[in-house]
């Protein structure tokens, strides 16, 4: 890869302008990057010229020299890039609100619905062709870049497109255990900045096992405040930490869905103050903050042009300038975790630098964690095998094999919600996957 300060970063889904705009607030804010060619691409004219309006706008602002490029065909976008960044959303809100509304008709309740369960399956499903023809065109037009994926779900986005294309240099980037950390530091009153802590495990659904201050374990100061706090003990998170001993790195909403244990059952909605169907509102939210950039841009009103510490900016400026620094990737495990499946995409502190990205050995994990890591694992794979083996079988077996919607329904509606989500979504899925099973 050319380390050149003039890096080339394709931005693939740029449409989804305000992730867009905190991305690169965070890229401009390095000098070395602010020479940087910024290729935007998305399918929505409009929102394409909305991104590139708000990047010469940030650039501006932040005093880079950049160079903004917007492009219609994907292709042109990635040619000779150094880095490309995948936000896209196939299918966008309408897709979104089909994960939630079938599933509801058949009693199955959902939180975000973007990892596992109903949602996550079928949101994999109908991003992987896309991602098959993103990772192919990667590897003919600019094979020494690293892909830099946002796209959820995660793991199996990750998992899907190694096997699918052979690239390697590929990974997946959430934020959940920077601001979980952020927010665990916050409640035991030590600064961010003076904590030490190491977390592994699967996106969403990592573990806290390390946390301390100048050598002391802050566990047992967690645990006096939960103490004596019954609203903190009536999160999700927190259960889970009580009971299994290591603190789980996403929200409560999220890590609801990848256990049987919490959404069957009124009793625990009511008790653990569960939002269902909340991605809703944060689907509706977005669209109304595009609405408001796009108004500002032409109108003449400042942008706010704020950091988000996203980890693709910093991945990108220790590559660049090999300034060393750790992040948080998910990569093919390979080792990484001893008691984890090899071919699964795991979590794990990553160092990077001018030699790009070496994720970390953790060795095993407690056995109460893997368990749950690997049914997640397991369900994961089977949505992949069902892509990458063209058997629409494989999708009923993941849904079986999902432990949120094992708990709700009786193994024939499975089936049954399976071929409703198949016929919903139609021509997103390939061809192979689209059959109907029945029962």
């Amino acid at each position: 890869m050319s380390h050149a300060p003039r890096p080339k970063i394709a931005f693939i889904g740029a449409g989804s302008v305000v992730f867009t705009q905190g991305l690169l607030a965070d890229l401009f804010a390095f000098p070395e990057l602010a020479g940087a060619h910024i290729a935007l691409h998305d399918i929505d004219p409009g929102r394409l010229a909305t991104a590139q309006a708000a990047a010469a706008y940030i650039a501006h602002e932040r005093g880079a020299r950049a160079t903004v490029t917007a492009h219609a065909e994907r292709r042109a976008a990635l040619a000779d890039a150094d880095f490309v960044i995948d936000i896209v959303q196939i299918g966008m809100g309408e897709a979104t609100r089909t994960d939630f509304d079938v599933p509801a008709r058949f009693g199955l309740r959902q939180t975000i619905g973007d990892t596992l369960g109903i949602g996550g399956i079928f949101r994999a499903l109908r991003t992987f062709p896309f991602l098959k023809e993103l990772g192919e065109d990667i590897a003919e037009l600019c094979p020494d870049a690293w892909l830099l994926n946002y796209t959820n779900p995660m793991a199996m986005n990750v998992q899907y497109v190694t096997a699918a294309t052979g690239l390697t240099k590929v990974v997946g980037l959430c934020h959940s255990v920077y601001w979980t950390m952020h927010d665990l530091a916050k409640l035991v009153n030590v600064p961010y900045e003076e904590i030490t802590y190491r977390a592994a495990g699967v996106n969403h659904q990592a573990w806290v096992l390390r946390f301390e201050h100048e050598g002391r374990d802050l566990y047992p100061v967690l645990d006096e405040r939960i103490a004596a706090d019954p609203e903190l003990r009536r999160r999700v998170r927190v259960d889970m930490y009580r009971r299994l001993g290591a603190y789980p790195t996403e929200t409560s909403e999220h890590s609801s869905e990848y256990v049987p244990w919490y959404l069957r059952h009124d009793s625990e909605v009511e008790r653990l103050r569960l939002p269902v169907g909340a991605y809703l509102g944060i689907v509706e939210e977005n669209v109304a903050a595009y609405h408001r950039t796009r108004e500002s841009l032409a109108t003449g009103r400042p942008l706010p042009v704020e950091g988000t510490m996203e980890y693709a900016p910093q991945i990108i400026h220790s590559v660049v300038t090999g300034t060393p620094r750790t992040v948080y990737g998910n990569v093919p495990n390979h080792g990484l975790i001893d008691n984890l499946p090899a071919h699964g995409v795991v979590e794990v502190p990553c160092l990077v630098d001018a030699s790009g990205l070496q994720p970390t050995r953790i060795g095993s994990l407690p056995p109460q964690l893997t368990a749950l890591n690997r049914t997640y694992l397991s369900a994961n794979d089977l949505v992949v095998r069902a892509a990458l083996d063209d058997d629409p079988r494989h999708i009923r077996h993941a849904a079986m094999t999902d432990p949120a919607t094992a708990a709700a329904l009786p193994v024939e509606r499975i089936w049954e919600l399976c071929d409703a989500m198949v016929r919903a979504h139609g021509e997103r899925l390939q061809p192979g996957l689209r059959a109907l099973l029945g029962s």
